[in-house]
């Protein structure tokens, strides 16, 4: 019988940091299901969802905890009651580019919370303009749009969001 952890790595970028969650998932049997992970101001943060045999799930905990003294933290999470886990809605990508500025998140996101849309993944980053220089935002984020929501008018909230914040974006059906 096999249980499903779910955890947290955070702690100062280095070669092998991966490596050395991998060898220890795989001395206790495990088996890396899925993961996000990035490199962001100097530190190494991701999340990560593993499935090992129950009887060595005691084990692995321990052995991850011990890479604290090589400065990685490892947070444990309970693993999610499938029972209660929201019912998936249609899955829509959302683009957005404009001049960096204090709010984008919050704005785009509390759209997206107004109309009940979750937020499965997200990726921000800033970057130069190829002609100007100037900074960039650019973000990326698959959603969950539920049935209840009318898409049309989730995207004239969003429409209007953007022009006030001046920004491109774009949402469409995966």
């Amino acid at each position: 019988m096999q249980r499903t952890l779910v955890m947290t790595l955070m702690g100062a970028d280095r070669p092998g940091l991966v490596e050395q969650v991998a060898a220890l998932v795989a001395q206790h049997g495990g088996n890396w299901l899925e993961s996000r992970m990035a490199h962001l101001g100097g530190q190494f943060a991701g999340i990560l969802r593993v499935a090992a045999p129950v009887e060595q799930v005691a084990a692995l905990e321990q052995a991850l905890r011990g890479l604290s003294q090589a400065g990685l933290q490892v947070v444990f999470h309970a693993e999610p009651d499938l029972a209660a886990a929201p019912v998936a809605g249609r899955l829509m990508r959302l683009e957005l580019v404009g001049h960096d500025r204090p709010g984008i998140v919050r704005e785009i996101s509390r759209v997206l919370a107004a109309h009940g849309v979750n937020v499965e993944e997200l990726e921000t980053g800033c970057e130069s303009a190829p002609m100007s220089g100037e900074v960039l935002f650019r973000a990326r984020a698959q959603v969950s749009v539920p049935a209840s929501c009318e898409v049309g008018a989730l995207r004239a909230a969003l429409e209007k969001i953007a022009a006030d914040l001046i920004v491109d974006l774009d949402l469409r059906e995966v």
